[in-house]
């Protein structure tokens, strides 16, 4: 099973790079170029243990429908969202944060697997991994983009 382990620094509070990690709109901001929107379950707001999100969105020349729930949540340290209905066999993703004395430590840790046998695992390794890299390297810039300056105030507006 493909496991992308990625880290990222964001010179921002542990508290406000965790909500806007969770944070609908910022998520949809973030894949404006796919198009991605959440169509049912929490579509708007912070997401929170137990809830459950669907997005659609434009991935890989198809409009893809993924559904994922809140598996584990310890405010300000880790959740852990996980495909309930998609077209991966498998896919959770694990979200870390570490405060540090200039801001947060973000870990992203994800872990999946593919249908389609060898011929799934060949579009890991010439395409899909680098894929789902590349999606969650841009997630996390615009994240600091945010958390790093006072954007974050209109989507975390009941802080501070």
């Amino acid at each position: 099973m493909p496991t992308i382990h990625l880290t990222s620094f964001i010179a921002a509070p542990t508290d406000i790079v965790f909500d806007l990690n969770r944070n609908i709109s910022l998520h949809k901001i973030s894949m404006e170029q796919f198009k991605e929107e959440a169509v049912s379950g929490t579509t708007s707001g912070l997401i929170n243990k137990e809830d459950t999100v669907t997005w659609k969105g434009k991935h890989l020349f198809k409009t893809r429908f993924f559904t994922s729930k809140i598996i584990e949540m310890k405010p300000f340290e880790t959740f852990t969202d996980k495909m309930i209905k998609g077209d991966f066999k498998f896919f959770e993703h694990q979200h870390f944060f570490k405060p540090v004395d200039n801001g947060t430590i973000v870990i992203d840790i994800i872990n999946y697997e593919t249908p389609y046998g060898w011929i799934g695992d060949l579009v890991n390794k010439f395409y899909l991994n680098s894929y789902l890299e590349k999606l969650i390297n841009h997630r996390n810039v615009v994240i600091k983009q945010y958390a790093e300056t006072d954007k974050w105030r209109a989507l975390l507006s009941n802080r501070r």
